[in-house]
């Protein structure tokens, strides 16, 4: 039922929405004056209102040889910094808040997943503006999260990690280097890593509300182009910077090396967008990715409409 009533809400929002003049009783903090959107059709309700998805901030951790909760092939993200205890951020808990403002060695971060791209990426929250706080705006552009600062209210796109509408508007965050993994593949490189422990809020944690998403023939919420090459929209790519290479070339071929990227694969991770239960979704893999002198290079595994929308001339990384 739960899952019926969020296709149907996320079906029923749509561009009647898109006018930012109906947005300012919301947004009253917002400089609708500044943006970097020519067409305001693109942006739509999600849904949820603003802060309906709740964005975490300064979370507990449990070391990852006391966590129990977690099935060994649910995904993490995984962030290393270096002069930092390792630290993993459960999908389980990301796919309800979507956005976790934390700190790690000194550096203030986000680390944000968007269920409907896919896409987990971790942003340093430092800007010439100061540091910034984010939640989750309850809009999507292209099916991806509009995220929003609680210091100046400008909107920002986790796709690209920019900001879209607002005073900060062409703002563009540091990404840093972090990865989806299997929970099982993290606790066993750091036995006495930090993992992010369960938050103080109602949630089926570990149920997928989007059950099957990953298989659907359709993003929701998306009207824009299909990939080229007749790729799914909804297959998984690894993008970096502006190149995109499909997971599934990558899982035939386990390791890529090209211009100047190597892409590595493996098995044990669970897709977290298709049983009803993370643990048991069919296994996608891990990815790591590293430049020619093997350092963790910031990247995306998204959906490949997603990659396209957001990167309409971007590199197509296909088998020759």
């Amino acid at each position: 039922m739960y899952r019926l009533v969020l296709i149907l809400a996320l079906l029923a929002a749509g561009p009647a929405l898109a006018n930012p003049d109906r947005w300012r009783a919301e947004w009253p903090g917002t400089d609708f004056s500044h943006t970097a959107i020519s067409d305001w059709d693109e942006i739509q309700s999600g849904g949820p209102p603003r802060d309906g998805i709740p964005a975490i901030s300064d979370p507990t951790f449990l070391r990852a040889s006391d966590e129990t909760r977690l099935g060994g092939r649910e995904p993490v993200i995984t962030v290393e910094i270096d002069g930092a205890e390792p630290r993993a951020y459960p999908i389980r808990y990301l796919i309800w808040h979507e956005i976790v403002n934390d700190s790690i060695g000194g550096i203030p971060v986000a680390v944000t997943y968007c269920p409907l791209c896919n896409s987990g990426l971790t942003f340093d929250r430092r800007t010439a503006a100061g540091t910034l706080s984010f939640g989750v705006s309850g809009k999507l552009r292209h099916s991806d999260m509009i995220m929003y600062d609680r210091e100046t209210e400008s909107w920002w796109q986790q796709a690209i990690g920019t900001a879209i509408v607002g005073q900060l508007t062409g703002t563009e965050l540091p990404s840093l280097p972090s990865w989806m993994e299997s929970w099982d593949d993290f606790r066993t490189r750091h036995p006495d890593g930090l993992v992010m422990a369960e938050p103080a809020f109602t949630r089926d944690y570990g149920r997928n509300p989007y059950r099957n998403y990953d298989s659907s023939a359709r993003p929701f919420l998306y009207s824009g182009e299909n990939p080229p090459h007749g790729i799914n929209p909804l297959a998984r790519v690894v993008r970096v910077g502006d190149s995109a290479w499909t997971l599934e070339r990558l899982r035939r071929e386990g390791a890529i090396t090209e211009t100047g990227v190597t892409l590595i694969w493996h098995g044990g991770q669970a897709s977290a967008l298709d049983k009803a239960r993370i643990a048991r979704g069919r296994d996608v893999g891990s990815v790591r990715v590293r430049d020619g002198a093997g350092q963790d290079l910031p990247h995306d595994v998204m959906f490949a409409f997603a990659f396209h929308a957001f990167w309409p001339e971007g590199r197509w990384m296909l088998a020759e």
